[in-house]
């Protein structure tokens, strides 16, 4: 027989405002899924404001059935009773959040929101850890684990890459704010980091790390090399040693500190040396691609000690071992330096994802697990032939970023078969949010595919899918992109945020209310310190602040003497090449007038002292640029640098026309920077050659741009060949 829902039970209703009768106290919304909802108001319903880390509550009960014009965001908890009529199940809010009190806008999207929480979260980690207001940082005095108030556990554990996610959130914060408060306890962690947990072998020019250490009461440090965690136990797992480095290369990126460069050079070498497969097929083809284990005696990822029946992680290769690389410090170095070798890497890695990730014949999602010869592993410990919905996410991101860098057409496919696909299968279309863990499978008669655990929202999946979305949008212009970065960012900032005691809940469930068991009910634990949120608060505010909606924004470093050449970078992310410009530049106070505003890069002066740099950066107009370098002899070059998404169809047109009007009778177009090419301004080509008969040449073209002409057949009419 099946299961009749004939109980009450209460849950969360996400989506928008489609009509509302104030006389009879309802309203009716629809999902993000386009289901219709009937809410009824009670006279015990509360409503309220959304707020930020650091704000009161502000009731907006009294308000509430004015404020439920058509079209507004809220959400809605209430209980759902079953009815014994036709009308169908009854849903009586008891809780409406409201994200703002117009009904267009989100407060999640004014320009201070981020920047105020990342501040916030910095506030509390230091305060825990160091004492309330604290100025001076003995990470003597760390401990790894945190309750959910923020207060430390007896165990005096301190592992290596919670320091470092600590570390890494602490820099963010100082690169968003200024705070030399940040800067110094960054900086404090990123030498105790080497000092205490970093094996530095100079005969053998690598550096590796140990996974924690435990302070005795007596003071002396007892080192624990091996990982002692689930399926890595008793292995060196590359993604520690990975996120070793993302506190290490954040204060890299904000001080320039050539020791620090140093060590993040040599366990480069490490990860190059002993982790990267340079095995080869039987024909010859270079495998390719990063183990996911070393064996910590020998360094061997084909030790037979890696199988030790229980666990098998000999031979393996996975997403953290290959693709967290790109986010966790390989763009930042790269951005910190401008150094080709990390480009590259960035280049082969994303190729490797590319190649060897998608698995839609079989699955709507990733495949993540392999051996080492890329042959899926789908009985790998507690995955098996499961999906995280945050590494699928991760993927469309960190494609995304790396497409500005290097343009392919295979990684803007991917990017956005991902985004395409997860709204639909990893998504929360009734409350909103990511879901963790699902089967990557459905079973005969399933309609939806299974939750591994259960219905629980990890904080750090949340946060792919906000970032996400928000630079598919801000590269693509895709409203359906921005409609799920809305939705996204509403749900963490509604249920994530721990308003009460400060910091973000690592778990919640699905419809919102943390999940408080063991180490998922802490702040600080083997997996969660600050990256995240962040890395969440400082790319939020890049990718919708500055990009998307066109708000300056100030960054803040600290070089020290000599530190970068001479030459500080302060390009916020990877973004479309001359979308944004530097606007001013602060040295100590002081305006600073050289600097090379398109190329992102200030001169320093010379100094024996370490100085405050602020730079405050622009959009350059918009994320797609068209200049028309001149017309002479019926010949017009038009440069175009940026994505030309359906929404720029327009600038561009402008441009061409205008070219035109002025007797061109040849237009040549320079796309050497030009990352994203919409089929629209393709057609918009087609047309206009058919109206205004001129000859069409294009320069440059790579990746996405190239084939889409190539695709359209357009280039069969070019003058040049796209490249």
């Amino acid at each position: 027989m099946p299961n009749n829902l004939d109980f009450t039970f209460s849950d969360l209703v996400a989506g928008y405002v489609i009509s509302a009768d104030p006389e009879n106290g309802r309203f009716e919304m629809n999902t993000s899924d386009g289901r219709p909802f009937v809410v009824q108001l009670t006279p015990t319903t509360t409503a309220e404001m959304l707020r930020n880390l650091g704000d009161a509550y502000v009731d907006a009960t009294a308000q509430l059935p004015g404020m439920l014009e058509h079209g507004r965001l809220l959400h809605a908890y209430g209980v759902f009773y079953p009815s014994d009529s036709e009308a169908g199940t009854a849903f009586e809010a008891k809780h409406v959040l409201l994200f703002g009190k117009a009904a267009d806008e989100l407060k999640f999207e004014s320009p201070s929101w981020w920047s105020q929480q990342i501040r916030r979260l910095a506030d509390f980690y230091l305060d825990s850890e160091f004492g309330i207001g604290s100025t001076t940082f003995d990470y003597r005095a760390y401990t790894t684990d945190l309750t959910m108030e923020g207060a430390k556990t007896s165990t005096m554990r301190q592992e290596t890459d919670t320091i470092s996610r600590l570390v890494y959130g602490l820099a963010t914060a100082y690169l968003m704010h200024g705070d030399p408060r940040y800067r110094d306890a960054a900086v404090a962690g990123a030498r105790y980091l080497i000092d205490h947990l970093c094996f530095v072998d100079r005969t053998e020019q690598i550096a590796y790390w140990y996974h924690a250490l435990v302070l005795r009461p007596d003071g002396t440090e007892v080192k624990v090399f091996a990982s002692e965690f689930g399926d890595d136990f008793d292995a060196i797992p590359c993604y520690e040693q990975i996120y070793a480095l993302a506190g290490l290369t954040q204060v890299y990126r904000i001080t320039g500190d050539p020791k620090l460069r140093e060590i993040i050079d040599m366990t480069i070498a490490m990860f190059h040396r002993y982790f990267e497969d340079k095995t080869s097929y039987p024909d010859g083809t270079p495998r390719r691609g990063y183990y996911s284990h070393i064996d910590p005696v020998t360094f061997d990822p084909l030790s037979p000690a890696l199988d030790d029946g229980i666990r098998s992680n000999r031979d393996r290769k996975n997403w953290n071992s290959v693709g967290d690389h790109i986010p966790a410090y390989l763009i930042n170095l790269f951005l910190a330096t401008g150094e080709q070798q990390y480009a590259d890497e960035l280049e082969s890695l994303c190729d490797q994802i590319t190649e060897h990730f998608p698995d839609y014949d079989s699955s709507p999602f990733v495949q993540e697990k392999f051996f080492g010869d890329w042959s899926p592993d789908r009985h790998y410990g507690q995955q098996q032939d499961r999906a995280i919905i945050g590494h699928n996410l991760k993927i469309a991101w960190n494609l995304t970023r790396v497409n500005n860098l290097r343009p392919k057409a295979e990684y803007v496919a991917f990017a956005k078969k991902i985004a395409g696909l997860m709204p639909g299968v990893g998504m929360d279309p009734q409350r909103g949010g990511w879901y963790d863990m699902m089967e990557r499978h459905t079973g005969p008669g399933q309609r939806f595919h299974r939750l591994v655990w259960h219905d629980r929202k990890a904080w750090w999946q949340q946060e792919q899918g906000i970032l996400a979305y928000q630079i598919l949008n801000a590269v693509y212009g895709d409203p359906l992109y921005a409609k799920y970065a809305r939705e996204s960012s509403a749900f963490y900032n509604a249920w994530m945020l721990d308003t009460q005691a400060g910091g973000v809940y690592f778990n919640v469930l699905a419809n919102g209310n943390p999940f408080m068991l063991g180490g998922e009910r802490s702040k600080g634990s083997h997996s969660m310190a600050m990256y995240h949120s962040a890395e969440l608060c400082y790319l939020a505010a890049v990718y919708s602040d500055l990009e998307s909606r066109q708000h300056p924004m100030d960054l803040f470093f600290s070089p020290g003497p000599g530190a970068f050449g001479g030459v500080l970078r302060v390009a916020p992310d990877l973004l479309p090449p001359k979308t944004h410009k530097i606007m001013q530049v602060w040295i100590n106070g002081h305006e600073h007038a050289d600097f090379d505003a398109e190329a992102l890069t200030v001169t320093l002066p010379h100094s024996t002292e370490p100085q405050q740099i602020r730079v405050r950066l622009a959009p350059a107009s918009c994320t797609f640029s068209a200049d028309t370098l001149g017309v002479s002899d019926g010949v017009a070059r038009i440069s175009l640098a940026g994505s030309l998404s359906a929404a720029q169809v327009g600038v561009f047109r402008g441009q061409v026309d205008e070219a035109l009007d002025a007797g061109a009778r040849t237009v040549v177009l320079e796309a050497g920077d030009l990352v994203y090419l919409d089929p629209e301004a393709v057609r918009y080509l087609a047309t206009a050659k058919q109206h205004r008969d001129f000859q069409l040449t294009v320069t440059g073209a790579q990746g996405q741009v190239a084939e889409e002409l190539t695709a359209s057949e357009l280039d069969q009419e070019l003058a040049g060949s796209a490249s």
